[in-house]
């Protein structure tokens, strides 16, 4: 006898309009006794069967929800048939890849399961207690549903504890590497799966990176170069021209100049580069991330364009700033005649194209307040090295950081540093991170694509 959750007379209907979370103080009463884990019905005050779900009496989720019709079990065939689902749309709209955000969680009715597909290789994360129980059945029917060589689990995540569970990473099924090749946007990237930030890979914004192109091309007039017919060895020609005359031999003479901050894998690095980029600064606090991008970049022979730099993204912006701000002092002083021998501070650059894709800075409710200080600190000071007509490329992957919010705190650090901004992309995550309509929690990801221009 499956044992039934009945849900208070004053409740929000958040169950009915699809959100899949039924938390302690909404719980009425249980009838039976679920273990831990356990299929449970839920019912409203009256009785009425709503939805299926598993219990878990240590959590403040008590019910996550999976299917809506009656359900004794999770069954291995309920799983491989709703896997198929999954596997059929990533096929669908990312017919070409093989590297993919492959079950999403509640938004593929699977909570507490996440899979990312590196080709042949699955990573694994399983969240909840419900989905612990289960991961026998799980790594069967994933084996069913996409042949792979190998399952690794990157369960090392504190929110298993909110269930109870201690984290756990290992082998689950076959042979698996420490590290993987995958292609994204016709790039090569190497992914540590072992030592990498969650399962390695950031695919949320697999389809934001390609969005780069446009930002990346075009600036070869700012230089003062021009287009020219000229006789070359190879007959009359189209060149880049300089404003000396003389013809500009550097392939890339009309890419941007790029800033990428809290780089990882270097991956907005490698799509600058492949679209047309003159040079990329790469950013990382992590050595180990660094390593990981320049590995990146000595894999698509992009190198030579490319420089990297281990430091705090808020330090190296705030430094490049106050450089540029002496400079300007110096500037107004050396027309003033006053003595300019005081040492300049280091720093000073600008950048056509700034990209800030920091991680979450408000894991809670209550860290918003300082996370949105945080956005707009990196903001502003981001703001005031694009060039003018430049972008500014940035993101928030924190939930209870509202779209709205991220925005007004954007313009308020624009209308501190004297900028005006045209909005140009606002984005979320991929296709292959679907969000059900009503679950805010899975409309985390905030992308936007700025021009930048001066007040003044």
């Amino acid at each position: 006898m499956v044992a039934s959750v009945f849900l208070i007379r004053k409740r929000k209907k958040r169950l009915e309009e699809g959100h899949p979370w039924i938390f302690a103080n909404e719980i009425e009463r249980v009838e039976g006794e679920p273990a831990p884990g356990e299929i449970v019905h839920v019912r409203s005050h009256a009785g009425q069967f709503l939805a299926s779900g598993y219990y878990n009496e240590a959590s403040q989720i008590r019910v996550r929800v999976v299917g809506y019709e009656p359900m004794e079990e999770l069954t291995r065939e309920l799983l491989t048939e709703r896997l198929l689902r999954c596997r059929e749309l990533r096929e669908r709209f990312l017919p070409e890849a093989s590297a993919y955000r492959a079950v999403y969680g509640e938004a593929d009715f699977l909570p507490g399961l996440v899979v990312d597909r590196f080709g042949d290789i699955l990573v694994v994360q399983i969240l909840t207690l419900g989905m612990d129980l289960r991961r026998e059945l799980i790594v069967d029917a994933l084996v069913e549903v996409f042949g792979p060589a190998g399952i690794y689990e990157r369960s090392d995540v504190s929110v298993r504890e909110l269930e109870g569970l201690s984290q756990r990473t290992g082998v689950l099924y076959g042979d698996c590497p420490e590290k993987v090749q995958i292609t994204e946007n016709g790039l090569l990237l190497e992914v540590d799966i072992v030592h990498g930030q969650k399962t390695g890979y950031f695919f949320d914004q697999q389809a934001n990176r390609a969005l780069l192109a446009p930002l990346v091309k075009g600036w070869g007039a700012r230089s003062g170069i021009r287009l020219e017919e000229r006789e070359t060895e190879n007959g009359r020609e189209t060149v880049p021209v300089n404003p000396n005359g003389k013809v500009v031999t550097f392939p890339y003479w009309d890419g941007a100049t790029v800033l990428e901050c809290f780089s990882h894998t270097g991956s907005f690095t490698l799509n600058a580069c492949k679209f047309g980029a003159k040079k990329v600064t790469c950013l990382d606090i992590s050595e180990l991330a660094v390593e990981s991008a320049r590995r990146n970049v000595e894999l698509n022979g992009f190198q030579d364009r490319v420089e990297f730099v281990v430091a705090d993204a808020f330090e190296y912006l705030r430094a490049q700033v106050k450089g540029l701000d002496d400079r300007k002092e110096r500037a107004a002083a050396a027309e003033k005649k006053v003595d300019t021998s005081a040492k300049l501070a280091q720093g000073g650059r600008t950048w056509d194209v700034v990209i800030l894709d920091p991680p979450a800075f408000a894991k809670t409710r209550n860290a918003v307040e300082g996370a949105c200080r945080g956005y707009k600190d990196i903001n502003l000071h981001g703001l005031k090295l694009v060039n003018e007509g430049g972008f500014l490329v940035t993101a928030s992957c924190s939930y209870h950081v509202r779209p709205d919010l991220f925005l007004e705190t954007i313009h308020e650090a624009a209308k501190d540093a004297g900028k005006v901004l045209r909005l140009l992309e606002f984005r979320g995550a991929g296709k292959d991170h679907p969000q059900i309509l009503g679950v805010d929690e899975g409309n985390y990801l905030k992308f936007a694509i700025f021009q930048v221009h001066s007040r003044k």
